[in-house]
């Protein structure tokens, strides 16, 4: 296993990442997701609540034209799955497990973002501890012009969980993320997951995260945001 933070701190630019795990007491699945961004543009969004979702939001209506790749639902639920991803493609999950299918067939339906020459990766989770941590991770990448679907399925480990992003590091065009999830350490308390996961993504690049607990025991889950630029709407709960 591989330390979250050190991971972060080794890449300039990650972009979105998502990570899931089991935490060591084996009580709680633990989720992260995180927004980074270089442009104005992509930094004028906050992580918000709305009708039971998590969704990125402009700040000040201050994004015009296209917002497709950068205004969406991050989290979601259906069918006892917590979704987790960084695009439009979580709605899509959302339905399809609802509706008795997969989350494969799901993301057969879509492929990776048309934001040229990045040809970013759409990346996705679901986690359900319905009699223990489950959880599937997808990566949808641009191979030559096609679209290269990559799925991992896991249960869930005491104190280890795996780790997904869009990028391998900074640059023009941006290069995606290549090869498997990596295996990553989890720990126990919620606070210091979030403040970890914080403080070791680029603060010049910070837009936004979330982090969940859920119990393994049916308790409710308990969720954090964070926002590089707090609103009255969104604010951060570090």
């Amino acid at each position: 296993m591989e330390s979250l933070t050190t991971l972060l701190a080794s890449n300039p630019y990650p972009g979105r990442g998502v990570a899931v795990g089991l935490t060591p007491d084996g009580k709680n699945a633990a989720l992260g997701y995180f927004v980074l961004g270089r442009s104005e543009r992509s930094r004028a969004r906050v992580l918000a609540r709305e009708d039971g979702r998590i969704i990125t939001r402009a700040i000040d209506g201050r994004l015009t034209g296209d917002t497709s790749l950068i205004l969406y639902t991050a989290l979601a639920e259906a069918k006892g799955w917590t979704i987790v991803t960084n695009g439009a493609q979580t709605d899509t999950i959302a339905r399809y497990l609802n509706e008795g299918g997969t989350f494969e067939d799901a993301l057969r339906t879509w492929g990776y973002e048309p934001d040229p020459p990045h040809c970013t990766p759409r990346i996705s989770a679901i986690v359900s501890v319905s009699g223990g941590l489950k959880y599937r991770l997808a990566l949808l990448r641009n191979r030559g012009g096609s679209t290269l679907r990559s799925f991992f399925e896991y249960e869930g480990i005491a104190g280890e969980g795996h780790f997904i992003h869009t990028y391998q590091g900074d640059g023009y065009p941006l290069p995606s993320f290549e090869g498997e999830p990596f295996s990553v350490s989890i720990i126990n308390d919620m606070e210091d997951w979030t403040r970890m996961l914080w403080f070791a993504l680029n603060p010049e690049n910070r837009v936004a995260l979330l982090t969940r607990f859920i119990p393994l025991d049916g308790g409710a889950p308990t969720t954090r945001i964070v926002n590089a630029r707090p609103q009255p709407d969104a604010p951060s709960e570090l």
